[in-house]
């Protein structure tokens, strides 16, 4: 983890800077080559488990040759095949509908690293099926922003409490 990050809970919050004290070192975030496959799995993602997240973006990742997902290969795929590995219909929609506006180049998501954090959300939240909570795990994990809090995410409030 940043040392800035740990100096900063250390005056700030005791507690938690005692807590980072006793874990290991954390793996520096990178930023991902795949922004339209990240997407897909945040929405894959939304309000389930990890583990049945994980089992079902692993499925839906071998419908895709060499399990590069593209928007080009998914508005491809038949909704039925997508749904018989895990996915609902209304998340199927939501994809299709972000592969649909990537092919017509209404929105480039090349061009979102370039933006400020709350633009980024502004611009994500435009798309039917992309909430706060989508957009905020795009900026931590896709974009490697160490300084994004996801507060409405329930895993990281369990864990606070």
């Amino acid at each position: 983890m940043h040392k800035k990050i740990i100096d900063h809970f250390r005056q700030v919050d005791s507690t938690l800077y005692s807590s980072l004290a006793k874990i290991n070192p954390i793996k520096p975030l990178s930023k991902s080559d795949n922004f339209f496959s990240d997407i897909c799995e945040a929405i894959i993602n939304q309000q389930l488990s990890d583990k049945a997240a994980r089992t079902i973006f692993s499925k839906f990742k071998k419908l895709f040759t060499e399990e590069i997902i593209t928007a080009e290969k998914l508005l491809e795929i038949p909704d039925k095949k997508i749904r018989e590995v895990g996915t609902s219909w209304k998340k199927i929609a939501y994809m299709k509908g972000l592969a649909d506006k990537v092919i017509k180049k209404e929105i480039n998501l090349e061009k979102l690293e370039d933006l400020g954090d709350q633009e980024i959300i502004i611009q994500l939240t435009k798309l039917h099926g992309i909430g706060r909570w989508t957009a905020e795990m795009f900026l931590m994990f896709s974009l490697a922003r160490e300084d994004v809090f996801s507060a409405a995410d329930l895993g990281l409030r369990r864990a606070m409490r």
